[in-house]
């Protein structure tokens, strides 16, 4: 996949082609690349002009007079070509302006993409909205540094802890726990509720690995899980489904609430 240098060596050498120049042709060879075209690309391009080049990420903008930006990513093995004798098989998009200047935006893993979005509403599009500011840019600055990994630090913490302390009760599961009478009969009442509950029960490992579920929270839901089977295990005359019942649902989006998703380990 083209680095940031590399994108901003795309946008700089496309600048003397484009720059000021108004678009006669746009033409699309397929639907589009790793998402559609934009149904409207032609009709918006088409006899606009030019006014600006620029890049925001590993994304290259191309402004025009009519209010729009033309946003693209390169993907893994997306390349502009400039001014082509021929056309290629993986020419998906060729553009020519009225100078003559002929481009065509070759991807043969078409693992790019080509948006076009209001200029006023760049900061709020999806993908740039979760950036931060340009690493070469003014509001790149030592106090905005020291901010983010302050908050970096506040909203991450947790979850690092999560993480360590479920590495270390892994490995002492793992140890000596499997061997256990007393892990193995947790293990099998789990296993049972997770098949009758779920929506409701799932293993940690799951909770980790098939969900965007936080790891601290996957860890304290782990760990109610586990003291609602002890209690049940300890006490015969528990009612461990009402106990299960009781728990709040997994995510309506989480796979784990899928019975096909569960594991027992």
């Amino acid at each position: 996949m083209p680095e940031l240098p590399e994108v901003e060596t795309t946008v700089q050498g496309l600048k003397p082609v484009l720059a000021g120049e108004r678009l006669a042709q746009v033409m699309q060879r397929r639907a589009g690349l790793r998402r559609p075209f934009p149904h409207d690309l032609g009709q918006r391009l088409v006899g606009a002009r030019v006014t600006g080049l620029g890049r925001r990420a590993k994304y290259g903008l191309i402004a025009t007079d009519r209010g729009d930006t033309l946003i693209f990513h390169l993907g893994m093995s997306g390349r502009w070509r400039l001014d082509p004798v021929e056309t290629l098989p993986h020419d998906h998009l060729l553009i020519e302006t009225e100078a003559g200047r002929r481009l065509a935006l070759n991807d043969p893993r078409r693992f790019g993409s080509v948006d076009l979005v209001p200029s006023a509403e760049l900061a709020a599009w999806p993908a740039f909205a979760a950036l931060g500011p340009e690493p070469l840019g003014a509001d790149f600055t030592p106090a905005h540094l020291a901010a983010a990994f302050a908050a970096y630090e506040i909203e991450r913490k947790p979850d690092a802890d999560a993480i360590a302390a479920m590495a270390l009760d892994n490995y002492v599961e793992m140890r000596a726990g499997v061997v256990d009478p007393d892990y193995v009969a947790h293990r099998t009442l789990a296993l049972e509720l997770e098949q009758r509950h779920p929506t409701r029960l799932s293993p940690r490992y799951n909770m980790v690995m098939f969900s965007t579920m936080p790891y601290a929270e996957a860890r304290a839901r782990a760990q109610r899980q586990a003291e609602l089977i002890a209690a049940a295990l300890a006490d015969e005359t528990v009612d461990v489904d009402a106990l299960v019942q009781a728990l709040p649902l997994l995510p309506d989006l989480d796979p784990l609430a899928d019975p096909d998703a569960l594991s027992i380990s």
